[in-house]
């Protein structure tokens, strides 16, 4: 659930810093104009967050206050830059389709949306990186050192 709440909040965080960019914009130009901003804004600080800042601290803002950490598999380390641009582009692209496939109605696989041999939701390791919670990271953690200083030399 504290996925879920992370992306509505980066979805709402996003939206607000843009509708306060393109605010100071509208009498600029036209409709077309303040359209194309928004969508321009939206996804340059859609990039930023899940991206850029995911790389810095590990988490994007909606995930900061959720209290989730984005963490590379299988070692638990610290993201790349192409794997979180490959995350970004899945769920910016994935995310949209979804109410679509659900409205398709059903198919000869017996269930609304799903395709025969397909899964009806996205995988969990998008890109080999997952979301944790914060605690349960340096649980992981500290296991790990544990487990290192117990390990006798050979």
């Amino acid at each position: 659930m504290r996925r879920y709440l992370a992306v509505g909040l980066d979805s709402y965080l996003c939206l607000l810093a843009v509708g306060l960019l393109v605010r100071s914009c509208l009498n600029s130009g036209g409709t077309g104009h303040a359209v194309a901003l928004l969508v321009v804004q939206s996804v340059a600080l859609s990039f930023a967050n899940q991206v850029l800042l995911t790389m810095a601290v590990r988490a994007s803002a909606g995930k900061l206050i959720m209290g989730v950490r984005v963490i590379r598999l299988p070692d638990a380390g610290r993201p790349g830059f192409r794997l979180l641009v490959l995350r970004w582009l899945y769920g910016l692209l994935w995310l949209p389709r979804q109410p679509w496939r659900r409205l398709r109605g059903t198919t000869a696989a017996g269930g609304p949306g799903r395709a025969p041999g397909r899964r009806s939701e996205a995988p969990e390791d998008l890109a080999g990186v997952r979301q944790v919670r914060r605690s349960d990271l340096r649980s992981y953690r500290a296991a790990v050192q544990g487990r290192a200083r117990a390990e006798p030399a050979p």
